[in-house]
């Protein structure tokens, strides 16, 4: 697809993604943040695409919503534990943070990556240049390595 043809498909499925958005995500300005999104990843792969683009557009745009009220629910779900539970878990938290800062940095990536930016295994493994396995591996390494540590913290205390 060429450019201006990007450019018309835009013009033309725009609305249409933004009413797909706004239904899920409720607000105007958080629709328009999650078709944008879209639109950039169409773009960044614009040259292998075909017309009419509707479909995968709109495919994207109900997957990138899904994943926003997914992450949304997993930070209000945190909030419910009492004080006496939250201290606690802030202390591990802290604790489990400052392992994770000693790690080599492709294994921090990866931790963050995966579980506080809950990014899927392919994108992570695109996004660090290597294939899904060898990212599931390191990561595994990663969980082995702080668990190793978190206990040897545990038992040295």
């Amino acid at each position: 697809m060429t450019v201006d043809e990007y450019k018309q498909e835009v013009k033309r499925v725009r609305p249409q993604l933004v009413f797909i958005a706004r239904k899920y995500m409720g607000g105007e300005e958080e629709a328009e943040d999650v078709v944008q999104d879209v639109l950039l990843k169409l773009w960044q792969i614009c040259d292998t695409l075909r017309m009419p683009i509707d479909g995968f557009a709109t495919v994207l745009v109900r997957n990138h919503c899904i994943d926003l009220i997914r992450r949304r629910a997993r930070r209000q779900d945190i909030g419910e534990y009492t004080i006496d539970e939250s201290h606690e878990d802030d202390e591990r938290i802290d604790k489990m943070m400052k392992i994770v800062d000693r790690l080599p940095t492709l294994q921090q990536t990866l931790i963050r990556l995966r579980h506080m930016e809950n990014m899927e295994m392919k994108d992570i493994a695109a996004l660090v240049g290597s294939n899904e396995v060898a990212a599931r591996k390191a990561l595994s390494r990663a969980r082995q390595a702080i668990r190793n540590s978190y206990l040897n913290e545990k038992i040295n205390e």
